[in-house]
């Protein structure tokens, strides 16, 4: 047995033993953040920023387990997956939430989104009128 391929084996366990842990203890923080915290965009903060980076942990760790390189591709395909619809879905789950009022929002620092969606509102409340004002008041 080649001594240098039995320190390569340990450093190899023990760099994937870190990153199992380290992991773990991302989406667990991901997990509690989605108990603890108070309104649907913190909330939506802990789901996906830890759980991304947990995740990619969790991946590497197994990767570097498995020691074949066929392996790495379908990690990564995984992890890409992972890191392009988090992002989206958290951007929808946000806004959906913020337009039927689920949030606080004397927690918020700076309300970027009040504008446009009362801009919104204001022209559906104009396209409805003149859609009335066109059918002389008549409903079908």
């Amino acid at each position: 047995m080649n001594p240098d391929a039995s320190v390569v084996d340990n450093v190899i366990d023990t760099v994937s033993a870190v990153f199992l842990v380290a992991g773990a203890l991302m989406s667990l923080a991901a997990a509690v953040g989605l108990l603890r915290f108070p309104d649907l965009l913190s909330r939506m903060h802990a789901a996906t920023k830890p759980q991304v980076l947990g995740l990619f942990l969790l991946l590497a760790a197994i990767g570097l387990q498995l020691r074949t390189w066929w392996v790495w591709p379908v990690l990564l395909v995984a992890w890409i997956f992972q890191l392009l619809t988090v992002p989206v879905s958290a951007h929808m789950v946000g806004r959906a939430g913020y337009r039927t009022k689920h949030l606080h929002r004397e927690l918020l620092s700076s309300d970027e989104l009040e504008a446009v969606v009362q801009k919104a509102a204001r022209s559906a409340r104009d396209e409805s009128s003149r859609d009335e004002a066109s059918d002389g008041g008549r409903r079908d």
